[in-house]
């Protein structure tokens, strides 16, 4: 057999090659393999085996991986990666008790980005989303979703929307795109938010004819959108041919996990104050509930998304960073997946499967990414450990050593001179 490129000596190989999502239970059910090889042409994984039977495979470029913890690409399912600006003059607010809302309330938070985010051009927006997804691949992350969101405009949204197609036409990551127009209310539609939601909703054939998104959200939350009208919207998505998620009970719990499962959602995210109604319901459903432990942990809350409860009711569940410049400032889900660990009490076969196959699942790419199979796109980590349980452990840093995209090397670790 002729190849292009040839990984051997793994130690540790996670194929995660079910087919998903993996829902409760088989969360902790993970396929280990050992001293393995796998082998790319065009891009794609050809065949995987032992490294001893890869002693006769012929490959234009061989990777040894020094008996470290192969798997495939990272999936990350939920990010803001398109704004203008920074908010870091709000972390002294939130260390002096200020809640979120309360933020909002006073013109800060999502609205303070908006407004940068507003004045920057297309150049701007595009070199700091380019500087974000960098790090991201360098921390392993191979498929993004990214959303709009920090427009709430007809012409600031699509130049959100139109920064990341293009990033997707150049970038080496695969990025998914979302509408989230409906992220929160513009002050010059204070008094009227159905009209807001009606100027977001127009959108929709201009973004569908012009292919620049897959999915739309909306922030079902106290002094955002109600579920009455989250439910309206998204209908409206859905007779537009969207595929629908939405941000759902983050602060107050509203019932958005049960209108995730009710219309049908690719997910349901946040889900931090899920009822037990809901939280049944999405157990008995297709949605995956994507929780996002990073940003209970950077507003200093004491409780975090009953994720245990999830799984142990059978439901899938993915994690993500949820990156934005206000609640969760950080492109290492690696992190993530160790406050996994601590705080939503994971194991790490649960963790990884995640942030592969059902991360991937959570943005309609459960065919092409998160597992390591033939005949999908070689998208693969080496990470200098020895061990699938090493990552979540040793918080704070970034052990991908290598990472490949599409079959080809997208990013190496240097050692020190």
């Amino acid at each position: 057999m002729n190849v292009d490129v040839l990984v051997t000596n793994i130690g540790e190989l996670l194929p995660m090659d079910k087919k998903g999502p993996v829902k409760g239970k088989a969360m902790n059910d993970l396929d280990v393999s050992t001293d393995a090889a796998i082998a790319i042409k065009d891009g794609h994984v050809t065949w995987v085996g032992t490294a001893e039977d890869a002693k006769d495979i012929e490959a234009e470029q061989t990777i040894d991986a020094h008996h470290k913890l192969v798997t495939p690409g990272l999936v990350e399912p939920h990010t803001h990666l398109v704004f203008g600006g920074s908010r870091e003059k709000e972390m002294a607010l939130k260390q002096q008790g200020v809640d979120y809302l309360d933020i909002l309330a006073q013109g800060g938070g999502i609205l303070s980005t908006v407004r940068m985010t507003r004045a920057e051009t297309f150049k701007e927006l595009y070199e700091k989303a380019e500087f974000h997804l960098d790090r991201m691949a360098m921390h392993g992350m191979t498929t993004v979703e990214a959303k709009s969101g920090y427009g709430l405009d007809r012409e600031t949204e699509m130049k959100q929307l139109e920064v990341v197609r293009e990033l997707n036409n150049n970038h080496p990551v695969d990025l998914v795109s979302t509408f989230l127009g409906a992220h929160a209310i513009p002050p010059e539609y204070k008094h009227n938010t159905d009209a807001f939601l009606d100027e977001m909703a127009d959108m929709f054939p201009e973004i569908k004819e012009k292919g620049l998104a897959e999915f739309v959200d909306i922030f079902t939350e106290t002094g955002v959108f109600t579920v009455n009208q989250s439910r309206t919207f998204l209908q409206k998505a859905k007779d537009a041919g969207f595929r629908v998620k939405l941000h759902a009970d983050e602060i107050d719990p509203l019932g958005g996990t049960e209108l995730a499962v009710e219309i049908g959602a690719a997910s349901g995210d946040h889900l931090a104050v899920a009822s037990e109604r809901g939280i049944a319901q999405l157990a008995q459903s297709d949605t995956i509930g994507v929780i996002l432990p990073g940003t209970s942990f950077y507003l200093g809350k004491t409780s975090y998304a009953p994720a245990r409860q999830m799984i142990d009711a059978g439901a899938a569940i993915a994690l993500s960073t949820d990156f934005n410049p206000g609640s969760c400032v950080t492109e290492n889900l690696q992190l993530i997946m160790s406050i996994a660990a601590l705080k939503l009490k994971l194991s790490p076969a649960e963790i990884w499967h995640a942030v592969t196959v059902n991360a991937a699942h959570a943005i309609d790419r459960g065919e092409q990414a998160g597992a390591i199979a033939v005949g999908r796109p070689a998208d693969i980590v080496i990470w200098d450990a020895p061990n699938h349980m090493y990552i979540p452990y040793h918080y704070g840093v970034n052990h991908a050593h290598t990472v490949i995209k599409n079959g080809r090397v997208l990013y190496e670790r240097q050692a020190l001179r």
